[in-house]
């Protein structure tokens, strides 16, 4: 027998994206951005004696963390993305990093709703003037932050109704989403901050502060649930495909004396999908031109066909299996 090349049928699994390396480069100048501020305000809040800057500064540093962990996902993947131990690949690492940061963002929530409750029925001082210079800080940096990770994406516009995944959902990048909550919330935050601070400073409105603070927590909790929610449906596989799985079967029925017998698709990447296809025909072509078919199919990225060939002239497909039951 000739011996063949095998790397002619053979493909890498390194299924990253250039939105995905750009979404890493731009992700390291917000943790790099985020943990100068957190410094700045630590030495200000030690020289001045002030808890506002002081505490601001730490909230910050849980923030520096989840956005490393985003960075580290994207390198992560990356640089393993040729790793034979990841069957298809390192796709769904930002998945998981995106998950992660779901379940911190929880945690940041009880955070607001603990501290703003204590606050609430034990008033605590307020310096206002310090406290307002911190949140201006705050909203200034995270709003820059918020555009290095957005300014050329819409992700954060995709509604988190469910009658929406199938079509706003197809190429999120939950990792990049997760960052860029993390990046929101800290403003949303700032945002809530100030207006509660100037209602304070004003008409001397002292419980605006924990008020906010609770709306902040509820809001927070809403971005969390639907981060955790989708992330977790990529590392489950559990999406809805609805509209590729159309397309496959619409393609391929297209063809005379052809069933779809079996469709499995699931996610491996932001924006790539693995597929096994299985076809009952009594006139089957070869794989390459099923492949060929199915090669304008968007985010279809790597295919397996089974083709079944159906010897029965009343061969129909019924669950999967002919109603003959002799398929070879």
């Amino acid at each position: 027998m000739p011996a063949h090349d095998l790397r002619l049928w053979q493909h890498a699994h390194d299924f990253g994206t250039e939105a995905q390396r750009s979404a890493e480069r731009r992700t390291r100048w917000v943790v790099s951005l985020t943990f100068l501020t957190m410094l700045v305000e630590l030495a200000a809040g030690w020289l001045t004696g002030s808890m506002a800057l002081m505490a601001d500064a730490w909230h910050m540093a849980s923030h520096v963390g989840a956005l490393g962990l985003a960075a580290f996902a994207y390198r992560f993947s990356r640089q393993h993305a040729g790793d034979s131990r990841f069957t298809f690949g390192t796709g769904k690492v930002t998945a998981l990093a995106g998950y992660t940061s779901a379940l911190l963002l929880v945690a940041v929530a009880f955070w607001m709703v603990w501290e703003s409750a204590r606050r609430l029925f034990q008033p605590v001082p307020i310096h206002y003037a310090e406290a307002m210079v911190v949140a201006t800080l705050g909203l200034a940096v995270n709003l820059a932050s918020a555009w290095l990770l957005d300014h050329d994406h819409d992700h954060h516009h995709h509604d988190d109704d469910d009658d929406h995944h199938d079509h706003h959902h197809e190429h999120v990048d939950h990792n990049l989403r997760a960052a860029y909550l993390h990046v929101l919330a800290d403003a949303l935050t700032s945002v809530l901050a100030i207006v509660a601070l100037g209602g304070g400073l004003l008409y001397g409105w002292s419980f605006l502060d924990p008020l906010m603070g609770l709306v902040g927590a509820a809001l927070v909790s809403r971005w969390a649930w639907g981060l955790a929610r989708d992330s977790a449906a990529v590392l489950l596989d559990a999406e809805d495909h609805g509209r590729t799985a159309a397309e496959v079967r619409r393609l391929i029925e297209a063809l005379p004396d052809h069933e779809v017998a079996d469709l499995h698709l699931w996610r491996v990447g932001p924006a790539s999908r693995a597929c096994i296809l299985s076809l009952v025909t009594h006139t089957p072509f070869t794989a390459e031109h099923y492949r060929r078919l199915l090669a304008g199919v968007e985010g279809l990225d790597h295919l397996t066909v089974e083709i079944n060939e159906c010897r029965d002239e009343r061969c129909q497909v019924e669950g999967g299996q002919c109603a003959s039951g002799r398929v070879q």
